[in-house]
């Protein structure tokens, strides 16, 4: 899903303030974390996530994580990652774009 400038401003600016919930260790791009990246992009639809290894993968990394979960990449500074999905489900929708 591509967004639109505005929008993408807009997220950025709600997402300044968030930690990362999800962190990339040692064991890098595994089922595990894909299914916890799922969770948190179901229950917060924006979400930051930070590489603390595989620093060197971390692009090729993010690719995969993107076209796995079908998140939308709102920014990538340094190790950190700002993805938003919406929730399929209106009702439990937490962000009005």
């Amino acid at each position: 899903m591509q967004l639109a400038a505005d929008k993408k401003r807009k997220l950025k600016a709600l997402a300044h303030n968030l930690s990362p919930v999800v962190l990339v260790g040692k064991w890098g791009l595994t089922d595990a974390l894909i299914a916890a990246i799922e969770r948190a992009l179901f229950e917060h639809e924006l979400i930051k996530l930070k590489f603390n290894a595989h620093k060197e993968h971390k692009k090729e990394l993010a690719a995969k994580i993107i076209d796995r979960t079908g998140a939308t990449l709102v920014s990538f500074t340094g190790n950190v990652l700002t993805l938003y999905r919406e929730n399929p489900d209106e009702s439990h929708r937490r962000l009005a774009l």
